[in-house]
């Protein structure tokens, strides 16, 4: 029952950029907004949407306890919601950001980052990605040095 609310609300995020709102479904289905912002997770405000082809790619992660992803960056927006377990997630300026099930994520575009399952139990994340047809969701970056001397960006 989460999964499915957790895709219902997704899916009203989309609708309410066709100008049909949560409010309007409502009276018919259960509603919850999961997540609704202009914001990254570090506060910045989302950069322009691409130019090009848009292709929307949704993953299911399921990260295991102690594992610690790469540094990467993304190009394009993309956001998930933690199914289960917890993720903390770190950007290459210090920031860092703890999730456990049910909290939503909007993900940093052109800063570097990564995350770690520091729990006991697996992390299952969904993540929906708004990319450009033809190009990777992310890239991976170098490790920060000890002064932190990270290019915006990862170049």
């Amino acid at each position: 029952m989460k999964r499915l609310r957790v895709l219902t609300g997704l899916l009203l995020l989309t609708l309410s950029h066709t100008g049909i709102t949560a409010d309007d479904v409502g009276a018919n289905a259960e509603v919850e907004v999961i997540a609704q912002t202009q914001m990254m997770w570090n506060g910045q405000a989302l950069p322009p949407f691409t130019q090009g082809t848009p292709e929307i790619t949704i993953l299911r992660y399921t990260i295991a306890p102690g594992v610690r992803l790469p540094m990467h960056v993304h190009d394009y927006v993309n956001a998930g919601v933690v199914l289960e377990g917890t993720l903390t997630v770190y950007s290459a300026d210090g920031e860092t950001r703890q999730l456990k099930a049910n909290d939503a994520l909007i993900e940093l575009e052109n800063v570097p980052h990564y995350g770690v399952n520091e729990g006991d139990t697996e992390a299952v994340i969904l993540v929906f990605y708004a990319g450009e047809a033809g190009q990777p969701l992310s890239r991976p970056c170098p490790e920060p040095s000890p002064c932190k001397a990270v290019v915006q960006g990862c170049n």
